[in-house]
């Protein structure tokens, strides 16, 4: 069977704009996801390593949860079983007056999913650092919570900027199973333009190079980002 290769079915109408559409809600949802899952993870890490043990303990039961159940499942859970499960009126509310509801669980679920992975991450850069920062805090009258302001928490995000990049590319990676409750990222539009045009070939290269071109693009953020925030020796 041979093959017809034509390219130029890319920079064609409607197949350009939805190229071009995917990769923006592909951005919107990652980044949306990014500040809750930086937020979120960012608290629930910090909860992780403070003495209080009925704290820990709930922090560590959400991060062993969410980390642990396939976001696949997760997406499902909160767009479908959700709304069934909340009192009528907020299920009522959800499956009809939320404004882009597929965005919208789109962007909770993929945050705290990976809420759950950060808090991990942030939990050890902080348990890695020397119990003699923290000690010396207290000796000079430092509180818990300044200690871990102005001493703990500047130098254990800056150990954990590599993992955060890599959590940052998964982010973009994962954004594409939004596709499953209906939100038209980069992955669905190749989709359609697969079926409309019966060219798979162009149209999941051109996802892949984006996808290639996004990540290659935060990589360099991130790594500028590192080199500007050097570790004290």
């Amino acid at each position: 069977m041979h093959y017809n290769w034509d390219w130029s079915i890319l920079l064609q109408e409607p197949y350009l704009q939805w190229l071009i559409s995917g990769t923006g809600w592909t951005i919107a949802v990652s980044l949306a996801a990014w500040v809750i899952a930086v937020t979120v993870g960012s608290l629930i890490g910090i909860a992780r390593t403070l003495p209080n043990r009925m704290v820990a303990g709930i922090a560590t039961a959400y991060t062993e949860i969410f980390r642990n159940i396939p976001l696949l499942v997760q997406l499902f859970l909160w767009y479908f079983v959700l709304p069934e499960i909340v009192p009528e009126p907020l299920g009522h509310w959800i499956k009809r007056d939320l404004p882009l509801p597929e965005y919208t669980t789109a962007v909770i679920g993929l945050g705290f999913y990976t809420a759950a992975r950060i808090s991990e991450q942030v939990r050890a850069g902080i348990q890695s650092l020397s119990r003699g920062l923290s000690m010396a805090g207290y000796a000079q009258g430092l509180t818990l919570t300044q200690v871990y302001r102005h001493i703990l928490l500047p130098v254990a995000f800056r150990l954990i900027v590599p993992p955060f990049t890599t959590e940052f590319l998964t982010v973009f990676k994962n954004s594409s199973l939004a596709l499953t409750i209906g939100v038209l990222e980069l992955t669905a539009q190749s989709g359609q333009i697969s079926e409309y045009s019966f060219h798979s070939f162009e149209a999941y290269t051109a996802a892949t190079v984006i996808y290639i071109l996004i990540t290659m693009g935060v990589t360099a953020v991130m790594t500028v980002i590192e080199r500007r925030l050097p570790v004290a020796t």
